[in-house]
Order: C-alpha cells, then structure tokens, then sequence
C-alpha cells in the first residue's frame, strides 16, 4: 500500500513538473521583432537596448529586422498577417496610434488586428524655437503667434508624426494660425529650427539635447507630465500655459491579434523587469527616455486610449494624408 502511494504522489508530482515545464516552453526558437523605421529611430534604439538583455533570460536570440517605409505601415501590414504564435512581433512607436486616423485606406486596425504585449518607455518632446525669435517663454511665443496669424511655422520629421500632430494639438489649444513645414527627418528640421528657417518644433528630446545644451536652439517646455531630470530648468507645456496639454512619444511591442497567452505574459513580465534595472534606465535616460511598466491589459489600455485621443486630434485640425 505504502508503494502504490508513493507511486501515486511520484506520478502525480511528474504530472506538476511537466505542467510546469510546458508553462515554461515559450520561446522554443528565435523570435523576430520587426521594425518599420531605420535603425536608430528611438523605437529601434529602445528595443535594442531591451531585446539585447531579456534575450538573456529568455534563452533564445531576439532577431531585430528594420524594414522601413511609409510611416512605418510596411513593417506593421507584414506583421499583422503573421502567424499569432508569439515568434514574429512588432516594436512601434506611439506615432502608431496616429496612423488609424490619419490614412483612410490602411490595411489593418491597430485596434482589432494587434495585441499588446507591453510598454517599454515614453521619450517627451521638447518645444524649442531659433534663440534669434524673440521670445523667452512659451507664453512669450502663444503672444507672437497670435499677433502675426499664419506667419509662424512649426516643423516636423514628416506629415503624420508624432511632432506633426503636437504642434497642431499645440495650434488648437492656444488658438493659433500657424503652418505645418514637414520634413524627411528629424535632423533636418532641427538644423533648419537652429538656423531660423522655421519657427519652431516639438522634437524628441532625446535627438534635441545635444542642440539645447550647445544652446543652438532654445526650449520653451516639455510635454511630459514632469520636468526632465537633464533639463529642470525647462517647464511643462502644462505648468507654463496650457494645463491640459500632453504629448510625446512611446514604445511598444506588440503582435498579431491571438497571441498566446504564455507567449504575452512570459514577454511582458522580461520587459517589466529590465526596463527597471539600474543599467536600462540610465541608458535610457542618456538617450532622454523614461521606462514605462504595464500589464498587457494595462498596455492595451494605454494604446486604445491614445487612438481615440489623437483621432480626435486630426478631426479636429482637418489633417488628412494618403
């Protein structure tokens, strides 16, 4: 009797462990996590920094494929028709949730075609200006704007960015006239702020630092909630002049709608881990990122929300681009 028990409790304990194991099998081979920007935009930047160690753990290699164009749709349409076994994924910046709104003929739904697996970080943008305008704040700049209707620019890395779509929530809320210059790139639009050639951009802090601290460009205010550890001198958009103005970028890997669920949560809680590891966050502070930690209940929420947010952004403006 003692022997049958024990063999009963040895195979019942088998049964655990195997359970246990196959919880564990994710991910069996290399996983591939697209990205439809060159590399080094802040996505590709970002999840870089974060693939290189959950790989670690994870046990197999994280293959980063940039695929770029057209706003990023290429990369997001070859991923949106993939298997949703977990081993092909898409690293996206928030401009993603611009891109529903903004082109009417998209072939997916960032909402019904995608499942977040998680947020990694938020960059803010920097609203700077030529240290020739003259102004001193961001009140000093709403004056001039509304004194010369129209005549004011702000520029933008392209039509339907994240830069794009805060200068014109900036326009709305401040009830400006102002025009939209859009460039093929950050870079250069910087360069032709610095140099006066446009008024103004919301940038990216982390490719418009450099320009401040060199002090070729002047910054009025951040759209991130809080100040900038690197820059505490500079205010909020909502402690300078507009209380309820948020912007700014994000990171997040997401996939094709019917993950796995072992798949999202084994990734979401890699992701949650590292991106709170001393060594990330000063790297990611070094390039004017924050860490961002979610739930995939909690990311999802987050990406739906922003959606509805910035349609409400382009119907309002009238931005339209094909």
């Amino acid at each position: 009797m003692l022997f049958h028990r024990t063999g009963v409790a040895l195979g019942v304990l088998t049964l655990i462990n195997a359970g246990s194991i196959h919880a564990q099998t994710y991910p069996v081979r290399p996983i591939r996590v697209l990205i439809g920007y060159p590399a080094g935009a802040g996505n590709d930047v970002i999840g870089r920094l974060v693939f290189a160690e959950i790989s670690k753990t994870l046990g197999q290699q994280i293959v980063v494929d940039n695929r770029p164009g057209a706003s990023g749709q290429i990369a997001t349409d070859i991923v949106a028709k993939s298997a949703p076994d977990g081993y092909t994924l898409l690293n996206v910046p928030g401009s993603v949730a611009m891109s529903n709104s903004l082109y009417p003929r998209l072939p997916y739904d960032i909402v019904k075609d995608f499942d977040p697996i998680a947020l990694q970080a938020s960059v803010p943008f920097l609203l700077v200006v030529p240290p020739t305008l003259p102004v001193k704040n961001l009140r000093d700049l709403i004056a001039l704007a509304k004194a010369r209707p129209g005549q004011l620019t702000y520029g933008s890395g392209g039509g339907g960015g994240g830069p794009h779509l805060a200068g014109a929530l900036f326009a709305m809320r401040a009830g400006l006239k102002m025009l939209h210059v859009p460039y093929r790139g950050t870079v250069q639009a910087n360069a032709d702020v610095a140099a006066g050639e446009i008024s103004m951009i919301f940038s990216p802090s982390s490719s418009v630092i450099p320009m401040i601290r060199a002090r070729r460009v002047r910054a009025l205010a951040i759209t991130s909630r809080e100040r900038h550890p690197t820059l505490p001198e500079v205010p909020t958009m909502m402690e300078a002049a507009l209380p309820d103005f948020q912007a700014g970028n994000w990171i997040a890997l997401i996939g094709p709608r019917g993950l796995p669920t072992e798949a999202v949560n084994r990734l979401n809680s890699e992701i949650n881990r590292v991106v709170q590891t001393p060594a990330l966050r000063e790297r990611f502070a070094a390039v004017g990122a924050a860490p961002l930690q979610a739930s995939p209940r909690e990311a999802a929420a987050f990406v739906h929300d922003e959606v509805a947010k910035w349609a409400k952004v382009v119907k309002d403006a009238g931005i339209r681009l094909e």
